[in-house]
């Protein structure tokens, strides 16, 4: 296997291994906790806003985690959700120390690491992206 093979499985991998978590959580805010549930859980944390920023983070977690999957839009998807990762962290779990049994912050600063890592390397060749825009003429060849 060359190192093109490998770097295309490990981006892929990547991708589609954090917008499967991602796409679960989103899946979780809207069908176990329910959005109304989401936003009294991130009121209680202290989250400003919750009751606006509660139904756009689960979007954006379940919508953003299916376009990883796909490779759709990753780079600026990529970048939202660390950005929401790094919320997360500030605003919720650095208080509780490291680890995730305490409240801790070690999840989602793995899955912030990972889509800041996808956002850098971008999507691969297996990915809507590079299907869509991975010409060596696309004005969009950034997002392949």
């Amino acid at each position: 296997m060359n190192n093109t093979a490998l770097t295309t499985a490990a981006r892929t991998i990547l991708r589609v291994v954090v917008g499967f978590l991602f796409a679960a959580h989103g899946w979780q805010k809207y069908n176990e906790f329910t959005i109304a549930g989401t936003q009294g859980a991130f009121a209680q944390m202290g989250v400003p806003a919750a009751e606006l920023v509660a139904p756009i983070v689960a979007t954006l977690e379940l919508a953003g985690g299916i376009a990883l999957i796909l490779g759709l839009a990753t780079r600026p998807i990529a970048v939202l959700l660390t950005l929401n990762m790094i919320g997360a962290i500030v605003l919720v779990h650095a208080p509780a120390g490291v680890f995730v049994e305490a409240g801790g912050f070690e999840l989602v600063l793995i899955l912030g690491a990972s889509t800041l890592a996808v956002a850098l390397v971008g999507p691969g060749r297996l990915s809507l992206d590079h299907a869509f825009f991975g010409r060596a003429t696309s004005k969009l060849r950034i997002l392949a």
